[in-house]
């Protein structure tokens, strides 16, 4: 007998109007938490392998600005992916948005007003672009909607660099901004390990099915991961491994086809 056939599922919609305020809320969150940093912690040490922390504020100030060097460039016909193969696709540019990172703090010594500069166009850019505006984004074309799904990725993940690089500074998380970003990267692993075995839970956020193997239907789930959105993504993102997160019993994992350690991170 042949195995039952995995429904094709609907790729997640996300409320755009939604997405660009919370974009706009967490990214104003960072530009007040740095106005308050001193010259030490600008150039305090972070997780990420030889970033400071200005030179982290300088990439968040990037993260938006691409927006606007995407709309100077010829629009491309149509938009050929979409928010969920952005994850993927992240690896390879890695290494040059570090550099640049690197660049734009060196040639923005005051990166407050770096940072409120960015803001300001961000937000003039978001009244008079349509979110069918489709960008030509590296990972390949995009509508403007799914790009600034990404873009909570960026801040969220980065935001938590940033709290984690300075103790005591403790930058909000916006919720809509936290709940795309789990939901985008959670619906990445459902991609990468696609099956229907697993269950995923992320409350309040997020559930996804994965893993090949044989399908639940009804009832308790016999492979089951729990946990909560900042270790979800830290592991989505590669700042904590599955073994340490299980260790420090921030991940539970119960069923023989539980164990995610080979499919993550998702971003790396």
């Amino acid at each position: 007998m042949a195995p039952p056939r995995t429904p094709k599922k609907r790729p997640r919609t996300y409320d755009a109007a939604k997405i660009r305020t919370a974009v706009l809320t967490q990214f104003g969150h960072v530009r007040e938490a740095a106005a308050e940093l001193t010259p030490q912690q600008l150039d305090a040490p972070t997780r990420l392998d030889g970033w400071t922390v200005r030179d982290l504020l300088a990439h968040t100030s990037m993260a938006l600005g691409a927006v606007d060097r995407f709309l100077a460039l010829p629009e491309p016909a149509k938009a050929e992916k979409a928010a969920l193969d952005w994850p993927f696709a992240t690896a390879a540019n890695a290494p040059g948005i570090a550099d640049r990172s690197r660049e734009i703090a060196a040639e923005h010594p005051d990166v407050t007003a770096l940072l409120a500069a960015t803001e300001q166009r961000f937000a003039e850019i978001l009244a008079a672009t349509a979110d069918t505006r489709v960008l030509p984004v590296q990972a390949g074309p995009m509508t403007l909607a799914d790009y600034l799904v990404t873009r909570t990725v960026e801040l969220v993940v980065h935001t938590d660099d940033l709290n984690d690089a300075v103790p005591g500074l403790d930058v909000p998380l916006d919720r809509q901004a936290l709940a795309a970003c789990t939901r985008l990267l959670a619906d990445a692993l459902a991609t990468k390990a696609p099956g229907g075995s697993t269950e995923v839970r992320i409350p309040p956020f997020a559930v996804v099915q994965c893993v090949e193997g044989p399908r639940h239907t009804r009832g308790t789930p016999p492979n089951v991961v729990e946990t909560d959105p900042l270790t979800w993504l830290r592991l989505a993102t590669g700042r904590t491994s599955w073994k340490a997160a299980l260790d420090d019993a921030l991940v539970s994992a119960s069923g023989e086809r539980a164990d995610l350690e080979a499919l993550l991170p998702i971003m790396a």
